[in-house]
């Protein structure tokens, strides 16, 4: 198949345009749409919303909305609670990971390729079968609206993945520098984390904001676990933007936007490090 585009009927614009770009082109249409559709939105007022013809660029800007955002709704509340979950979740996660991934490894572990195929197999479950389980083992330990009912289930939820991310980095370490390490006076648990996660540290950061993000934006056990009005993280704190018979959709995605910020920066801050974790993690894997 030639790599270029021929013929488009009714596209001339893409005549003779390689076919790669054009495929690109497509998919960053394709993820970029639904942001810069909410972004929109969250400009235009409920009248331009609702007009027929729709228009997709806002005629007259309003920041109107975000400030309804933050009056109607303890919207600081929320992504206060959400940063702290995902934050302390995702700390959670990188601890018990880091171990479990150096294990797996580093040492000659009996039944080893079964465990790593436990790994992949427990990731696989959906969230909902885990909920009712989940539910219960909080509400014996009397976890139930407090921020441990949200980091506990995360955390383990976040294991399976970070865990496999960080296996292939360790693996790729050379042993003589732990050895080397350990014959200057290191323990195994200080040239850990002296020489094997510095060395590492693309997929650690990887690993880091694929929990933060999973904690993030976890909705179904925020909803179920936590029912205090201090205690809502973002996710379900947009909900209570609509009404009874009204969904004011600017206002809402007024708050979306403003819930996207904080994931948006930590991708843009350690964006060269993250796309080293994943293309290196693929390569090792």
């Amino acid at each position: 198949m030639s790599a270029r585009a021929t013929a488009f009927p009714g596209l001339p614009f893409l005549s003779g345009m390689p076919l790669r770009l054009i495929v690109g082109l497509i998919l960053v249409v394709n993820g970029m749409f639904p942001a810069l559709w909410i972004l929109f939105t969250s400009l235009k007022t409920e009248a331009e919303l609702t007009r027929k013809p729709i228009t997709w660029v806002p005629d007259d800007p309003t920041f109107q909305n975000y400030v309804q955002a933050f009056t109607d709704q303890p919207l600081l509340l929320f992504l206060f609670n959400s940063f702290m979950v995902a934050l302390l979740s995702t700390a959670a996660t990188l601890l018990v990971s880091t171990f479990a991934a150096y294990a797996l490894a580093r040492l000659s572990l009996r039944g080893r390729d079964l465990i790593l195929s436990a790994i992949i197999a427990v990731s696989t479950f959906p969230l909902v079968t885990l909920l009712v389980p989940l539910f219960e083992i909080m509400r014996s330990l009397g976890l139930l609206n407090t921020w441990l009912a949200l980091i506990l289930p995360y955390t383990v939820l976040s294991l399976p993945v970070c865990t496999l991310v960080l296996v292939s980095f360790f693996e790729a370490i050379p042993r003589d520098l732990e050895n080397a390490a350990m014959v200057d006076g290191c323990t195994r648990i200080g040239s850990l984390f002296r020489v094997v996660v510095p060395l590492s540290a693309p997929g650690v950061f990887t690993a880091g904001i694929l929990a933060f993000v999973n904690a993030w934006d976890e909705f179904l056990l925020a909803l179920s676990f936590n029912s205090s009005p201090q205690l809502r993280t973002l996710p379900v704190g947009i909900t209570l933007y609509q009404g009874e018979f009204a969904f004011p959709w600017p206002v809402i995605s007024a708050a979306l936007v403003v819930g996207i910020v904080p994931v948006a920066v930590l991708i843009v801050l350690f964006q060269e490090r993250v796309v080293s974790g994943l293309t290196s993690g693929g390569i090792k894997g």
